[in-house]
């Protein structure tokens, strides 16, 4: 039998794994169950935007490679930018890619040799960690906690890694700790990567789930930080394209140059449908999004009420779409998971995360507010 690459080895999914057949055993047996595991919208995207996509796809002219993001696009995250959160941006300091996942995976491809170090938080998106195996890269991961307010110590990383170390991860709104930075730790970030010479890369994918009248910040708020900083950001948290697969990376030309240049040796650019309906979102009146934040705002409410009126303490969301919550201690994260299953709740473990996240599991915000209200009795149960 012929073996797979050994870099696979360190990407193994059995916790999901795990999960999954536990799930699809309950279901087969017939037990309703309410699915929490994953951060996958369960709405659609506002009308107009299915509309255009599917006017477009009924076009004959639409089915051939776009190569890479129209100006049209470009010119709608420029527009999108300055009217969300005020920041300026040039058409070429977007580039377009296939969801922000796709880009922090190539990114770190683009950027990191064997030996160097990539620098992300603990617990963190599990594609953080994943890049740097995939690259060949080494892990340096630096604790996100209640304790450090959820903005580490960056002065505590050792000198030997900041001489090694090329990239710097992080993102807030969290996932999965749904927490925010202030603007003061973001100019922190800037200053320290212009110091050690060290990109420093924003993932904003929740940008617009932010509440109580918390304000989004943009790492291009900072002066200074387009000199070593680059931000992903999707429409798929935001505009409930999750499927569609469409998401930009924000920066100096210069810095987006090497992702450019190898993502031109593998794809052929997002469907041309997809890029029109993208542009119609992101040029929109943007009624939905307020709309759309006030919705998992009320999800976050009911699924705090319904956990914390029941016996479990958990820590309300600053923003995301989940609420990261301490388990007691006579559970792991994953013999938690297992028997919130049996009571018909999927949640993913929190060492799914690093181990940092050993002990918390995270619950998504992805059902109704009558769901997430029958799911937070049955979680409290377990408590």
């Amino acid at each position: 039998m012929i073996q797979p690459a050994t870099r696979m080895n360190d990407l193994t999914a059995s916790v999901f794994s795990e999960l999954a057949a536990k799930k699809a055993e309950k279901a087969a047996q017939g037990h309703d169950i309410i699915d929490l595991s994953i951060g996958s919208p369960d709405l659609p995207p506002p009308q107009e935007i299915r509309d255009s996509l599917a006017e477009n796809a009924r076009e004959e002219g639409q089915y051939g490679y776009t190569l890479k993001g129209t100006s049209d696009f470009q010119e709608a995250v420029c527009h999108y930018y300055k009217e969300r959160f005020g920041v300026s941006i040039l058409p070429d300091e977007v580039l377009q890619l296939m969801g922000s996942q796709d880009g922090l995976a190539h990114l770190a491809l683009a950027y990191l040799d064997p030996g160097d170090i990539i620098i992300a938080p603990d617990p963190g998106y599990p594609i953080y960690s994943a890049c740097a195996r995939l690259a060949g890269a080494d892990l340096y991961t630096v604790p996100v906690n209640e304790d450090n307010n959820f903005m580490p110590d960056l002065s505590l990383i050792p000198l030997d890694i900041l001489r090694r170390a090329k990239m710097m991860i992080f993102n807030y709104p969290g996932n999965p700790t749904a927490a925010l930075a202030t603007k003061e730790y973001f100019k922190e970030m800037i200053s320290f990567g212009l110091k050690h010479n060290i990109l420093i890369v924003h993932d904003f994918a929740y940008s617009e789930l932010i509440f109580a009248n918390n304000e989004p910040i943009s790492i291009f708020h900072i002066p200074d930080a387009k000199k070593i900083a680059v931000e992903f950001n999707s429409l798929s948290k935001s505009f409930n394209m999750a499927g569609a697969r469409i998401g930009y990376l924000i920066g100096y030309p210069s810095l987006l140059k090497p992702l450019a240049s190898l993502k031109s040796h593998i794809d052929y650019g997002v469907f041309l449908p997809i890029q029109n309906a993208a542009v119609k979102a992101l040029t929109s009146d943007y009624s939905f999004l307020q709309e759309h934040k006030e919705t998992y705002q009320a999800r976050r409410d009911v699924l705090f009420d319904s956990l914390t009126e029941n016996g479990w303490n958990v820590r309300k969301p600053d923003g995301g779409m989940f609420i990261w919550a301490r388990i007691p201690p006579h559970y792991t994260s994953l013999s938690f998971s297992l028997e919130a299953i049996e009571q018909g709740v999927v949640v993913t473990p929190g060492n799914a995360f690093g181990m940092g996240g050993e002990g918390y599991v995270r619950i998504a915000l992805v059902q109704s507010d009558e769901r997430l209200r029958e799911a937070g009795l049955r979680l409290t149960s377990l408590i």
